[in-house]
């Protein structure tokens, strides 16, 4: 069964950090370029951040110089580190992984798996 599992997500102050980690089962994540999405209520779904099967990567301005994303090939996990966390960053948070090479956090469609998301939330 082809599956991509998130962990990581949890309450956090703002300031503080969090790692989710992306983790594939049934296929190689080498072979995908991989997306991290987020929804918060009552709003769609955006690209955060996302990383080719090349290893480039692109970030929305948003959250530029506070997320970094990397993968793990050997592990076949892909990992967010989200730094200077702010209240607006409270979502959803969501990996997918597309056949393209070259990633995109716009074309959703192109993505051909989802995990199931995991909730991170930023608050005093």
């Amino acid at each position: 069964q082809l599956q991509l599992v998130e962990s990581g997500g949890g309450l956090v102050q703002p300031g503080g950090s969090l790692r989710l980690s992306c983790a594939a089962s049934g296929f190689t994540l080498d072979y995908y370029a991989i997306g991290w999405f987020r929804q918060a209520p009552g709003k769609e779904r955006e690209g955060v951040s996302c990383i080719s099967r090349g290893g480039g990567t692109n970030y929305a301005d948003s959250v530029k110089g506070r997320f970094t994303i990397s993968r793990d090939n050997a592990k076949n996990t892909v990992y967010v580190q989200m730094n200077s966390l702010k209240p607006e960053d409270t979502a959803v948070y969501y990996c997918a992984a597309s056949r393209n090479y070259y990633c995109s956090r716009y074309a959703i469609q192109e993505y051909d798996y989802w995990g199931q998301g995991t909730q991170v939330t930023v608050s005093l």
